[in-house]
């Protein structure tokens, strides 16, 4: 990832609304969810929506696939791996000592065998039942 694109990543998240779209669609991986339900959910209107949805799309963040009727729309996690690399790469200076804490948040928070889905709320938001993040 170059400097132009974490640029535009980081500028299409930096709306609010485009930020709860982006992370509900990360909390509902690997199935997707339909334009629909991410407009009922957010209880976003759907032509603005899908404003948002297009600058998710052009910044990498989000992939659409259309099913029958629906568009189901995916957070390309790829993405935020590169994204999340370009950031670290050269973290501390080359002491991993100093990186431990910060690489220990990015683990995932939900046990084995739990729905991740079932860890965030309509926005997004992870709930106190299903993980627990210092």
């Amino acid at each position: 990832m170059d400097t132009d694109q974490a640029l535009s990543a980081f500028a299409a998240l930096s709306q609010p609304t485009r930020l709860d779209v982006f992370r509900l669609l990360v909390a509902h991986e690997p199935e997707g969810l339909a334009a629909g339900e991410v407009a009922r959910r957010l209880d976003v209107p759907h032509n603005t929506l899908s404003t948002h949805f297009g600058i998710l799309a052009r910044a990498g963040l989000i992939g659409a696939e259309r099913q029958s009727r629906l568009i189901i729309y995916r957070a390309q996690l790829e993405a935020v791996r590169h994204l999340a690399s370009f950031l670290l790469k050269d973290c501390c200076g080359g002491k991993p000592e100093i990186c431990a804490p910060l690489i220990a948040d990015l683990q995932p928070c939900c046990p084995t065998g739990a729905h991740e889905a079932d860890a965030y709320d309509a926005q997004g938001n992870s709930t106190e039942e299903a993980c627990d993040v210092a």
